[in-house]
């Protein structure tokens, strides 16, 4: 079972926006400082990454209770350009925009589990789960 709230990226505003719900749910689940931190962080890296690539998209949270467990699950989509070589994205130090290159890998390290889908012309859906402790 899980209860969303969603976000839509417009523009950067959103970011904020989305970065505050993602750590309201995250107070609300019982996430520590430390766990809200690294949420709102993946948050905010797929939310620009929707705002520089795609344009608009959207960013949803959802609470999750699953066999015993809470957490709390990202779930960023676009219908934008898509991504072409999903390996070369999540290379460590690799970036379009002339960032640092932490984005996807970075979201990875930073949640427990990480899915990503793509093609080019059909857009992006990344999943990002965390777990309460």
């Amino acid at each position: 079972m899980s209860i969303q709230s969603c976000v839509t990226i417009i523009n950067e505003w959103d970011i904020v926006a989305a970065r505050q719900l993602g750590r309201n749910v995250a107070k609300e689940l019982g996430f520590g400082t430390v766990d809200q931190a690294r949420i709102t962080t993946a948050i905010s890296e797929l939310a620009r990454n929707i705002y520089l690539y795609a344009g608009k998209g959207q960013i949803c949270i959802d609470k999750l209770y699953e066999d015993g467990k809470e957490g709390l699950r990202i779930n960023a989509a676009d219908n934008g350009p898509g991504i072409s070589d999903i390996r070369q994205v999540m290379e460590d130090g690799f970036s379009t925009s002339g960032g640092l290159g932490a984005g996807l890998p970075g979201v990875k390290r930073l949640m427990d589990q990480f899915e990503i889908e793509s093609s080019p012309g059909n857009g992006t859906q990344i999943k990002a789960t965390k777990w309460l402790r």
